[in-house]
This record gives C-alpha cells, sequence and structure tokens, in this order.
C-alpha cells in the first residue's frame, strides 16, 4: 500500500490551484479567519550569556510560567552549524522519493521513526500539510541509524556534531529551569530521566500550499516532551495560543525557539505551562523546521517533584510511565 506523501499531494495540487478535501481544515480553525493579522508575536527573547544570573532565571522563569515558549540568544551554537543542519536537512526532502522511502516507518511499526507523514489519530479524518522524518540522536544506546538519511553523505555527520553542542544548551537550560522553581540545578533534569534522556529529532517539510488560508501544517498541540528546541528556517509558520487568540511568533535569525513540553509541566505542578502552538503554510515558500525533543525513556516514571507539592498545593497530574503518557496523548485518550 502506498502511502501518500504531501510533498507529492502538493506538487500536484500546485498545478491546479487546490488542494484535496481532507486537508482543508474546519472553520473554526482555518489560519485565516483565526489568526490575529498584522501583529507578531515578541514571544520573550533571553541571551544566555547574560552575566546577570539572577536576571536570566527570572526571565526563564517568568517565559515558561507566563508563555511557556521563548527565544534563545548567545547560544554558543555556531550559526554555520545551524545552517549545515538546514542543509543537509533541505537536500534529504530533495531526493528521489523512492530514496526517502527506503528510510520509511515499516507497516506495522509502533514507534515513530523514520520518514512518514501520519503521526497521531486524525480527527474527523482531517490531515496536515507536512511530511516528517524522525530520528532519536542521543544517548548512544537508543540511536537506530536504520532511520538516518545516509544521502546527503554528510547528513550524519552534521547532526551528530550539532547534537553534541545542543546537549550543552540543554543541560544549561534544564538547570535554569530547577533553579527558577526554588530546587537543586540538576533536580529537574533528573525527574525527566537524567543521563538516560532521550534526543529525538524532527524535520518538518511543509511543501507551498495553494491555499494557505484553508490549511494547516500541524494541528494544535502541546508538545509530550519535556523541553523542545527548535530550529526554523525563515519562512514564517509558528503560531501560539495566547489570551484567546493565535499569533504569529516573530523569526529570529539563529535564535533557538524554546518550548516547555508536558513533562515539565507536570514536574513542575503546573507553575511552568507547556505551550500550545500550530504551524501554518505558505504559498510560494516551503518552510521547515528542526525540533529536537528532550524525551524521558519510555519506562521512566514522571509525577509532579515531591518538594513542590504541600497541602495548599496538591498534585495536579498523576505520576505515570511516559509511554503510557505518550499512548493516551497520541491516541486522543484523557490521561
Amino acid at each position: 500500500m502506498e502511502i501518500e506523501r504531501v510533498q507529492n499531494i502538493a506538487s500536484l495540487s500546485n498545478l491546479n490551484g487546490t488542494i484535496p478535501i481532507e486537508y482543508i481544515r474546519s472553520e473554526n480553525e482555518q489560519p485565516a479567519t483565526t489568526t490575529i493579522h498584522g501583529v507578531v508575536l515578541e514571544v520573550p527573547v533571553i541571551d544566555l550569556n547574560d552575566p546577570d544570573h539572577e536576571k536570566l532565571l527570572a526571565s526563564i522563569f517568568e517565559a515558561s510560567r507566563e508563555w511557556g515558549i521563548f527565544q534563545v540568544v548567545n547560544h554558543e551554537i555556531p550559526s554555520e552549524l545551524i545552517s549545515k543542519l538546514q542543509k543537509v536537512g533541505k537536500e534529504f526532502f530533495e531526493l528521489p522519493q523512492e530514496e526517502k522511502e527506503a528510510i520509511a516507518k515499516p507497516i506495522g511499526y509502533k514507534g515513530v521513526e523514520g520518514y512518514g507523514t501520519k503521526l497521531q489519530k486524525e480527527v474527523e479524518g482531517k490531515k496536515g500539510w507536512v511530511d516528517h522524518l524522525f530520528h532519536r540522536v542521543w544517548p548512544p544506546a537508543v540511536i537506530n541509524y536504520q532511520f538516518w538519511p545516509k544521502n546527503p553523505p554528510t547528513y550524519r555527520e552534521t547532526n551528530e556534531q550539532y547534537t553534541k553542542m545542543l546537549i550543552h544548551v540543554a543541560n544549561k537550560l534544564l538547570g535554569f529551569l530547577s533553579e527558577g522553581l526554588g530546587l537543586e540545578e540538576g533536580e529537574l533534569k533528573e525527574g525527566v530521566g537524567g543521563e538516560d534522556l532521550n534526543y529525538m529529532l524532527k524535520i518538518n517539510y511543509y511543501p507551498p500550499c495553494p491555499c494557505p488560508e484553508l490549511a494547516l501544517g500541524v494541528v494544535p498541540h502541546t508538545d509530550m516532551s519535556s523541553i523542545t528546541i527548535l530550529v526554523p528556517n525563515e519562512v514564517q509558520g509558528l503560531q501560539v495560543f495566547k489570551d484567546d487568540h493565535w499569533y504569529d511568533v516573530a523569526y529570529i535569525p539563529n535564535a533557538l525557539i524554546v518550548h516547555i513540553g508536558d513533562q515539565i509541566e507536570i514536574l513542575s505542578n503546573g507553575i511552568y505551562k507547556s505551550v500550545y502552538h500550530r504551524t501554518t503554510v505558505n504559498k510560494e515558500k516551503t518552510r521547515m523546521s528542526w525540533p529536537m525533543f528532550l524525551e524521558p525513556p519510555l519506562e521512566f516514571e514522571v509525577g509532579p517533584i515531591p518538594k513542590l507539592i504541600n497541602q495548599d498545593n496538591p498534585p495536579k497530574f498523576k505520576t505515570k510511565k511516559y509511554k503510557d503518557y505518550v499512548y493516551c496523548k497520541l491516541n486522543k485518550i484523557p490521561q
């Protein structure tokens, strides 16, 4: 059974100027009617090199509590490396279709790794205008190179270099988030698996869409991860839901976008907020993004940190294995 890829559908759709009905969102979801136009949301931008440690902690705490999203600059990942990451990812999606299908998710495969299109249960049969590639990049014990592109030839080396530098940034961020809650620097990281924390890369490929006002790339959601650290390309698309409206998030060259995910909201017992976001698409240009999801191991149990719970602040979330959380979320089952 051949799976239809959005990249192929887009080629046909751009010829005839229409999109298949399963990609047309219901009216209350269509970007044309639900976006606040002309306003680009200035989500907090945080300088990771700020010498004032207390100010840095306060900025990250505030952004994570009020927004669930912030952008970081001066993160020490060279812009040349980010450009290389984007280049090899784009080159993979421009390969002949059969070469991409060689690392597709196998039929009946229960995991998320590999090249694919559908990720979760589709509500009312509606589809997102996106193809993707998932593979774990860290720790070494969980890497399955079967799902890594062989071409372009520099793909593996580039992704390994980027991962190495990103782990350093992620450890810093988790430390700051932990301190912001009044915990020891390493406590939040320990609460999501410590050194066994999984780094899952996803590349999103949103081809040009002739009816961008009717479609969505990725539907509204919060991330299941602890945090997500994302590199976008320059094409606008990320939107955040704030004060009952959808707003575009400003693109800042070489900044990393940080999402608070569900597991950090759970660990913090709701002090930090998981960001509700979605992705729109563009009529002329391909949008791409490279989110890195920092996930607990599947068998690891996550729940509110005991130090943050007391009589006045009882647990707001259940403690459960991450694999059970994922199953419920992907199948739209209440947690």
